[in-house]
């Protein structure tokens, strides 16, 4: 109620400030705290941002493979993201790209973005009425930018982390960024949402794969360590996904490996020890696989059932005698 009495306020004082012309309906008051950022080794990008403002992933931060990520806030002005990635796709630098952009916009004063591209060539904007603390630092594969702060080292603090975690995986090492700037104060109002994105350096063929990494947490009393729990979860499903392929190659060990690598990050989820026994009975491992299923089964039975179905989808290629067996 507190932000809809704000935001009504600013709206009825408009015409009296004279900002008629520059805050809409349409440019959210996501003041915050962000990073672009690219990892030399991998050519991957990412950016990352936390805020007190319902669902902030889906204003702030926006990225393509092969062109570059952009993260725009403050009153954001949400064309920034898809015009500026046009842009460095045409062959624009981030500055360039930039340029052309706050050049054109009348909102420009209240305006914060950053912007960076496959070379590691980075761009960052922090408009004149940016509401204090408002900071921005950037250099080669990374800007970190900040607004609305409680103190003036929320931006040092995330670069601190950045250039420390260097051999850390770039989702990873973003993450640390965001909880630098949080622990150096953060958003002035609090913690609401959190996301991360990741592209790759080079071009997709098909745009549905496009994200690497697409997390969000939408509202939480504590957003950051939300988001590193669900990055966690999506580690532990690349090895559940990576154990699938080795299936499919024929090397069982390696397959299992990574099957108890995903167990072994989140030991209560039932899915990821359900298909790894489903696994082992479609390879002769059938004795194992009903042990581990009597398990799953003890604490949901639903999951019976789903083995029931298995054979009829092709899912589940063992004997009526097997079948029972891994049914006890």
């Amino acid at each position: 109620m507190k932000n809809l009495y704000v935001l009504s306020t600013i709206i009825l004082l408009l015409p009296t400030l004279g900002f008629a012309q520059v805050y809409k309906s349409t440019e959210p008051l996501a003041h915050t705290f962000s990073i672009v950022a690219r990892d030399p080794k991998t050519g991957e990008m990412a950016a990352a941002v936390q805020s007190h403002w319902f669902s902030v992933g889906s204003l702030v931060i926006y990225g393509k493979s092969g062109v570059g990520v952009v993260a725009t806030q403050s009153f954001i002005n949400k064309s920034y993201g898809p015009l500026g990635l046009q842009l460095m796709e045409q062959g624009k630098n981030p500055q360039a790209a930039l340029n052309d952009l706050v050049q054109k916009d009348k909102g420009r004063d209240v305006r914060q973005v950053a912007f960076l591209n496959t070379k590691g060539e980075t761009a960052v904007y922090t408009g004149k009425n940016c509401i204090d603390y408002a900071r921005d630092i950037h250099g080669v594969n990374y800007s970190v930018q900040s607004n609305m702060m409680l103190t003036d080292q929320v931006c040092i603090a995330m670069q601190k982390a950045f250039l420390k975690n260097e051999n850390m995986p770039l989702a990873e090492r973003v993450l640390e960024c965001l909880k630098a700037a949080q622990a150096a104060g953060g958003d002035i109002r609090g913690r609401q949402a959190a996301a991360i994105i990741e592209v790759s350096g080079k071009p997709v063929k098909d745009t549905w794969d496009d994200k690497l990494i697409d997390l969000r947490v939408e509202d939480s009393a504590d957003p950051i360590t939300e988001l590193s729990r669900l990055l966690k979860l999506h580690r532990a499903y690349e090895h559940m996904n990576n154990g699938d392929l080795q299936v499919e190659k024929g090397n069982m060990p390696q397959a299992m490996a990574e099957y108890t690598a995903a167990e072994k990050m989140f030991p209560s989820n039932l899915e990821m020890k359900y298909w790894h026994a489903i696994t082992l009975a479609n390879n002769k491992g059938v004795k194992e696989a009903a042990a581990m299923l009597k398990t799953i089964y003890a604490k949901d039975a639903n999951w019976r059932e789903l083995t029931r179905r298995l054979p009829k989808a092709g899912q589940l290629t063992v004997s009526p005698a097997d079948l029972k067996l891994l049914l006890q």
